[in-house]
């Protein structure tokens, strides 16, 4: 652990992003393990899993990828962690080091973009509880007259109750993270017993486990299992890809390094594992039960007999949905808008501008099936974020040896480069994000399956992977070994 002195008050500074004192790092293995616990227990990892049955996969093939892709994805967060315990500072500043001053801009905005997603997914989820509770009292919210476009695919109910929650969010940001602190303390205790009484219901009403995990893989022989495999893998490993650049933010606080890895090994793999066995036991039991697979929880619990069951449901689904989406989509993109003019946005401004992005971002259509859940939304960022956290680790463990001198970070300095850009970091980031564009351009439509070769698209499937060894590699030869004492 390093206390840093004399940093500057440039416009480079400001105290949202100024260096955690030695003091104020107060945070031990189980707050990082309870940090995974809370945030992964939440509705999109629950879709997550759910929504690999409903893509083919039996029982273990779902829980194993969801498994694999937490371990992998735990390394590159616990490797870019070790600055923020080190050295206290927030992800934005760190990534000044390789990217330049100016530069970390690109990155910082790349990752606020995503997180303004995820805001948007989660706001929506909070919005959908609240109108499927309103409804079932006021049975006339599901009448009101449509009044936007069709192809916007918005209706005005759930428009009405998206605002609503998207408000609440709001007027967290305007009070401060701290007012958070006791819901996600209720959220640590109640959604566990919710999961599992959830998962209880499940083995009940589907006659006990065996019927539930007998469904059988919908993928008859290995390549057609390994074509839906490796993307959803992806996909797996691109849910959390913006936590594992951004992970500085949360060990700035870390009393020693030991917490944080520790603390982050034994809350992350875990508790995604196993909230992910539920959606998946409880997504295949709805076939049983239903005739028909259903992986929207919100859907589900829509199903449930009584209006009052109903409704402690959705409330719990909207202090969860509370609680994480200020901890995980709110802290880290206001942090990245600050740094775009630290003297001028805060954190309050940074989580407004945070809101607005979350409603243009259009995210009930994300949402709307597993197809353009995974292959779209979470595999299609991993390509932007993979690239990042290739030349993040590279540079920090292989060109600067884990030494950063934290004043220049805020000032005139090394990490300049001159004119506040770092070419190298620059052009491995391109180089990393090209190879996935053809795969991505055709995943969504924008160009026909025959215009790249096959296997160009085909990149697209191990988009992170792909985005962080080209770029790592790359920025590694451009970018001179010197001494960084």
């Amino acid at each position: 652990m390093t206390e840093p002195t004399a940093i500057p008050h440039t416009s480079l500074y400001s105290e949202d992003l100024a260096p955690v004192p030695a003091s104020k790092r107060t945070w031990t293995t189980w707050n990082y393990a309870a940090l995974w616990i809370s945030m992964s227990l939440c509705i999109p990892t629950y879709m997550l899993a759910s929504s690999l049955i409903q893509g083919g996969m039996n029982w273990w093939q779902a829980v194993l990828t969801i498994f694999l892709g937490n371990t992998i994805v735990l390394l590159p967060m616990i490797l870019n962690g070790h600055a923020g315990a080190k050295y206290g500072i927030p992800f934005p500043v760190f990534a000044r080091a390789s990217f330049g001053t100016l530069g970390a801009n690109i990155p910082a905005m790349l990752r606020a973009v995503v997180a303004c997603g995820w805001f948007g997914i989660q706001t929506w989820i909070g919005g959908h509880a609240l109108y499927v509770m309103i409804s079932l009292w006021i049975p006339a919210m599901t009448r009101l007259p449509e009044i936007f476009p069709a192809g916007l695919g918005l209706h005005t109910g759930q428009a009405i109750c998206f605002f609503l929650f998207w408000l609440l969010n709001m007027f967290i940001v305007y009070l401060g993270v701290d007012s958070i602190r006791k819901l996600l303390v209720f959220k640590a205790f109640f959604l566990p017993a919710a999961a599992i009484a959830l998962l209880c219901w499940a083995i009940w009403a589907g006659h006990g486990l065996g019927p539930i995990l007998q469904q059988p893989s919908k993928f008859t022989d290995l390549p057609s299992f390994l074509h839906f495999f490796f993307p959803a893998l992806t996909g797996m490993v691109g849910f959390w890809a913006t936590l594992s650049l951004n992970i500085p933010d949360f060990t700035r606080y870390a009393v020693s390094q030991r917490a944080q890895i520790r603390g982050q090994a034994i809350g992350l793999p875990s508790s995604m594992t196993l909230f992910a066995f539920i959606g998946v036991v409880v997504t295949s039991a709805t076939a049983i039960i239903y005739g028909t697979t259903i992986w929207d929880p919100l859907e589900l619990a829509a199903r449930f007999n009584g209006r009052l069951l109903v409704s402690i449901a959705m409330i719990a689904v909207l202090i969860s949905t509370l609680a994480t989406n200020i901890a995980a989509n709110i802290v880290s993109p206001a942090n990245d808008f600050a740094n775009l003019s630290p003297s001028k946005i805060n954190f309050r401004l940074g989580g407004y501008i945070t809101g607005v992005i979350g409603i243009l971002i259009c995210p009930w259509k994300l949402v709307a099936d597993p197809s353009g859940y995974i292959f779209t939304w979470l595999v299609g960022y991993s390509s932007l974020l993979g690239p990042v956290g290739g030349i993040l680790i590279v540079d920090y463990y292989f060109t600067r040896h884990q030494r950063l001198h934290v004043a220049e970070l805020y000032g005139k300095g090394r990490y300049t480069y001159g004119n506040g850009f770092h070419a190298a970091a620059m052009i491995a980031l391109v180089a990393g994000i090209l190879p996935n564009v053809p795969g991505f351009l055709t995943t969504i439509g924008a160009v026909g399956g025959g215009v790249f070769a096959g296997w160009i698209t085909g990149l697209y499937s191990y988009a992170w992977f792909v985005g962080f060894f080209v770029s790592g590699i790359i920025y590694w030869i451009l970018q001179p070994k010197k001494d960084n004492r």
